[in-house]
């Protein structure tokens, strides 16, 4: 088999910096990894040009781009890893036994994309199609895949935090804000949005974690506020829950 070690080394290294919580120092990658400290540093140029890196000054430190999350995207596009969560879709719906829907999204930049979709009889018609982009901070898909983002990547999507886009005058103005929600999120174990999106409606999501632990995309579910009783809520957020997990198992080649 050829080898080409800079290309081994560049993946490596990618690798490692996509399976820690936050940035890395080079030094680090240089301990870690046996790569000699010239090369990494040649290679931490090299991603950083090209997009794939980022660098945090106060941090001295490296992390992933936004171009990565772009990439994971454009993954959990094809028909291949669609087809793994529709049928979770499918299933989902039918142990609500609600007027939901289920969905799919991935994240892309500071959006994010609905890429599956599976509805229950006479459940609400919805702006999220299959392919829609709406801003992460607002949906309930993308603030469970933003809450289990290192904070540093959360500040790297969004570099003007003084002004949030918002909709029908709601959802997070500030960073700090969102902050707020997505610490919530953490500790509820699921996201929530109420109305930020159509202001009768409410969703619930969970996200699904690749086999580096890193929320690849999310199951939400959506459904009107009136149709569902407030204390069933926590139930959808299991529901999504178990879910996810099961994604999460497929995203990993265990099942």
């Amino acid at each position: 088999m050829t080898d080409i070690p800079a290309a081994r080394h560049a993946l490596r290294l990618l690798k490692f910096v996509a399976s820690q919580s936050g940035p890395v120092r080079a030094s680090t990658v240089v301990r870690e990894l046996g790569i000699p400290r010239s090369t990494t540093y040649q290679l931490i140029k090299v991603m950083q040009e090209e997009g794939f890196l980022v660098h945090f000054p106060e941090d001295r430190a490296y992390g992933l781009s936004p171009l990565m999350s772009e990439i994971g995207s454009n993954y959990l596009r094809t028909s291949k890893v669609s087809r793994l969560a529709e049928p979770l879709l499918e299933k989902l719906v039918k142990r609500t036994g609600l007027p939901v829907v289920a969905h799919l999204g991935v994240l892309h930049n500071d959006d994010i994309e609905y890429v599956v979709k599976h509805a229950a009889p006479r459940a609400p018609s919805l702006v999220t199609d299959i392919g829609v982009h709406l801003p992460a901070h607002l949906t309930a898909t993308g603030r469970a895949i933003l809450a289990l983002l290192p904070k540093e990547q959360v500040r790297a999507l969004y570099p003007h935090p003084a002004s949030l886009t918002t909709r029908n005058g709601r959802g997070p103005a500030t960073l700090r804000e969102l902050d707020e929600i997505l610490a919530e999120t953490r500790s509820r174990g699921y996201a929530l949005e109420t109305g930020e999106i159509t202001p009768d409606l409410a969703s619930v999501a969970v996200a699904a974690l690749d086999h580096n632990g890193y929320p690849a995309a999310a199951i939400g579910i959506t459904f009107r506020k009136i149709a569902v009783d407030l204390g069933t809520w926590p139930q959808l957020g299991a529901a999504a829950q178990i879910s996810a997990g099961a994604l999460s198992m497929r995203l990993r080649g265990k099942i």
